[in-house]
């Protein structure tokens, strides 16, 4: 049943990835004042489908001097550890139980670092290796202060363990009583999924797409359905750890769901609205802001449960 179920939820994953796709044009479209994909099927319901169809049976090209197996399983690695990623999803329907579930988040996006740098240095081109050290440089400069941010909640809540947060949130959620982490958290997630204003990774002014320039067909394909699908999985994670169940926990499935949505939406309005950082900014905002203030709140955590437990 556990397989079963499994097999369920990636392809619920992908089908929600395909329409997400065309939720985030359409969105644009009427940020940006104009029309989005209105032609396939109503109203442009199935363009996802057309879009998928035209991807997987482009021809597929991959340079000479490319490192063949590192080029290959890159993008496959890729899509693999954002899929594994969803086995952490707290439904009662599920019958995985994870202790360590922020243990094993946390240790899925850091091997998510290697694909990137695997796939820049693999395909032997100069932008795409540019694309895949700024990502590195990027997502490790992030991941320090989310890991210091988690701890904070961890030790608030004494558990890794993500069904537990909604027990934990059922009169009060973390976002009123952690509003600032919050912010450095979701500015964290723009960053660690390679988003606007933070995609510097795929930097298309000045880096030609950055580390996948050199991928077409499937190739691009996985990394593109890899992207989406961490920014579904983020929305839900931070809404789990963030806006927790103020309800029983058989209630909550569904308006995990809106919240996840809600979030999803925010991802995509920050693309419309925000203007691409520059390089150095957002390092400084790493280092020099976001690292202080999760140290400041892991500190103030620690000593609020001392002074309770004394």
């Amino acid at each position: 049943m556990n397989i079963l179920y499994m097999m369920i939820m990636l392809i619920c994953v992908l089908i929600s990835v395909a329409f997400l796709t065309l939720l985030e044009r359409k969105i644009l479209g009427y940020i940006q004042i104009r029309k989005g994909p209105n032609k396939v099927g109503y109203n442009g319901i199935l363009q996802p489908f057309s879009d998928a169809l035209k991807l997987f049976l482009k021809e597929l090209i991959s340079p000479t001097q490319a490192n063949r197996i590192s080029y290959y399983m890159s993008p496959t690695l890729s899509m693999v550890v954002a899929l594994i990623l969803w086995s952490l999803f707290p439904s009662l329907l599920y019958c995985f139980d994870f202790h360590f579930g922020l243990i094993f988040f946390m240790c899925c996006i850091s091997i998510s670092v290697y694909t990137l740098l695997a796939a820049g240095w693999s395909s032997n081109s100069k932008y795409a290796l540019i694309g895949c050290l700024r990502a590195v440089a990027q997502t490790i400069s992030y991941e320090v202060s989310l890991a210091i941010l988690l701890l904070s909640l961890v030790f608030m809540s004494e558990t890794y363990n993500l069904y537990n947060y909604s027990y934990e949130q059922l009169y009060i959620w973390y976002f009123f009583m952690y509003i600032v982490l919050f912010y450095c958290w979701m500015s964290s997630m723009l960053a660690e999924t390679n988003r606007a204003p933070f995609d510097f990774a795929e930097g298309e002014s000045e880096l030609v797409s950055g580390f996948n320039i050199e991928y077409s067909s499937g190739g691009f394909t996985l990394i593109f359905l890899a992207e989406y699908s961490n920014i579904i999985f983020m929305s839900m994670i931070s809404s789990i750890l963030f806006l927790g169940s103020l309800m029983f926990m058989w209630e909550s499935d569904f308006f995990l769901i809106i919240k996840m949505m809600i979030l999803t939406f925010w991802f995509i309005w920050v693309r419309g609205v925000m203007p691409r950082h520059r390089y150095d900014k957002l390092m400084y905002l790493a280092w020099k802001s976001f690292l202080p203030v999760s140290l400041a709140y892991l500190i103030m955590t620690l000593l609020l449960k001392i002074s309770f437990w004394s």
